[in-house]
């Protein structure tokens, strides 16, 4: 069995904070449909997705050096 991560974010100025929590919804139905289990929800909120410098993206990284999970859900766009 695959262990997977979710990854949601969104930005200030164009989705509203509620858009996490759908994108992780959404992210967890796919994950239950394949049968893998959820390791871990990375989200980054109110920050660009033009800098790497985000909480979220920097633990989910880690995460994937090490080895943590081994599929990455998100939504796109």
């Amino acid at each position: 069995m695959h262990r997977a991560a979710n990854c949601a974010r969104y930005s200030s100025d164009r989705q509203s904070e509620a858009s996490i929590e759908d994108q992780l919804r959404l992210c967890r139905a796919r994950v239950a449909r394949e049968g893998w289990a959820l390791t871990r929800a990375f989200s980054d909120r109110a920050l660009s997705g033009a800098s790497m410098l985000r909480p979220g993206l920097q633990e989910m990284l880690d995460g994937a050096m090490a080895g943590r999970f081994d599929v990455l859900v998100a939504r796109g766009a």
